[in-house]
């Protein structure tokens, strides 16, 4: 932890340093990202590192699996909040569903873990998680992590936001696998339905 705080410290100083293209100053006046980004809570998933975006050009969801609850108006939730904000109040374009290999979280779903002594975790993982995912011993879990990408951009097709976007040809979604091993991306190829490298 001391790390980060060492690094929280020293920011206002770095940012402005060797850095002129980067005006803090500026983002206080509002916001305006080119995506919304959504993806894991994987600490070794890091949006910004893979895209290159700067402060200000993402907007980002995390949550355990990248996943996209139903859309249920009745049942508010920040994950819903956040999408409908990135695509009515701030008029991105895109929108990322963004899984990888080594998933803990479709791991577990496929595997059929015990997680009774995470009982939240269990919970999220049955309401937010689609049953078929592709079973298997492999610890990249491709498969089931590119399947279950796909899932989580047909539950963003029924937010009316997104559909309305879609319906208008002002939103785009986009299903990618990040390869936590390689540093690699391949992008969903809607036309040969599979994932090719971006």
């Amino acid at each position: 932890m001391q790390t980060l705080i060492d690094h929280a410290r020293s920011f206002r100083d770095r940012a402005g340093a060797g850095r002129g293209d980067l005006s803090l100053a500026a983002l206080a006046d509002g916001q305006s990202p080119e995506a919304l980004f959504i993806t894991c809570s994987d600490s070794r998933v890091v949006p910004s590192l893979i895209t290159g975006a700067r402060p200000g050009e993402l907007f980002e969801l995390r949550t355990a699996g990248n996943a996209v609850p139903p859309y249920r108006p009745e049942h508010p939730s920040g994950e819903a909040a956040t999408i409908e904000y990135a695509v009515a109040a701030l008029g991105i374009s895109d929108i990322v569903v963004c899984g990888h290999s080594h998933c803990g979280a479709v791991g577990a779903r496929v595997r059929g873990e015990d997680l009774d002594a995470l009982p939240a975790v269990r919970n999220w993982l049955r309401a937010s998680f689609a049953d078929g995912l592709p079973a298997g011993d492999d610890p990249l879990v491709a498969a089931a992590v590119q399947s279950h990408v796909l899932a989580q951009l047909d539950r963003l097709r029924a937010y009316p936001c997104v559909r309305e976007g879609l319906g208008a040809g002002s939103l785009r979604l986009h299903g990618w696998f990040y390869e936590i091993h390689t540093g690699g991306v391949l992008v969903h190829d809607a036309g040969e339905d599979c994932f090719l490298p971006l």
